[in-house]
């Protein structure tokens, strides 16, 4: 069952570029346990969002809280240590470093003595990212670089996985993959994740719940099975 409190409350959230708002007032919630996922065209927001949350984008108004905890003052550094992790758009991997070198900065800001367990975790999930885990992680598909994206954010043992297009560029064999992975990680896991992706029907097809974002706000809420069948939603994201 998901606590009544949820894992994050967003609340009127605003955000913007220099004059101009990209978010106007967006409130959602995701709780423990949950994938939530948020679908909207290009430039509604849904980057900015994460951004926000991750804390790398500026909130100009609203609150942001993780646990119960305020945290829209935080530092970014601060969010990945209360077990916020994000896998940015375009993957941002090192790709001079080894494959595992990469995997291990996810753990910087680790003491314990979990590492290397974690780490068997990765590569039992990615079996590709252990073959090849001395290689220069520039030498991986755009598939295989979103795994390891993926993986290196699982090494801050986050409670909140923050997905930011993970289906971008990838052939559909490739998008399939990386979803059953997302379903595996919550299932499995217990990792709560809030998926921000173009590709709506992938998304909704594994979310508890979703919201649709139009020009900055919240236009619809649901769970995954009902937004999927809604007709508007069919009509604007999913081509029918």
């Amino acid at each position: 069952m998901h606590s009544t409190d949820p894992l994050l409350r967003v609340e009127a959230l605003r955000s913007a570029y220099g004059r101009i708002e990209a978010l106007h007032g967006v409130s959602l919630s995701v709780a423990s346990g949950e994938i939530v996922a948020l679908v909207g065209g290009n430039g509604a927001g849904k980057t900015t969002l994460l951004r926000a949350i991750s804390g790398v984008q500026p909130m100009t108004g609203g609150s942001l809280s993780f646990q119960g905890r305020d945290i829209s003052r935080a530092s970014p550094h601060a969010r990945v240590a209360a077990g916020i992790a994000q896998v940015p758009e375009g993957r941002q991997i090192f790709a001079p470093l080894a494959i595992e070198d990469n995997l291990r900065l996810g753990a910087y800001l680790r003491k314990d003595a979990e590492i290397a367990s974690d780490l068997e975790r990765v590569y039992d999930l990615f079996p590709i990212l252990k073959e090849r885990r001395r290689n220069p992680a520039g030498g991986l598909s755009g598939g295989q670089q979103q795994m390891l994206a993926i993986g290196r954010a699982l090494m801050s043992r986050p409670k909140l996985l923050l997905l930011d297009e993970p289906s971008m560029g990838l052939a559909p064999v490739l998008v399939d993959q990386v979803f059953e992975i997302i379903q595996r990680l919550n299932r499995e896991d217990g990792v709560t994740v809030f998926l921000v992706e173009q590709n709506a029907f992938a998304a909704l097809s594994i979310a508890t719940r979703g919201y649709v974002i139009e020009t900055g706000e919240i236009a619809m809420e649901g769970k995954g099975a009902a937004l999927l069948a809604d007709e508007r939603v069919r009509e604007a994201y999913l081509g029918v």
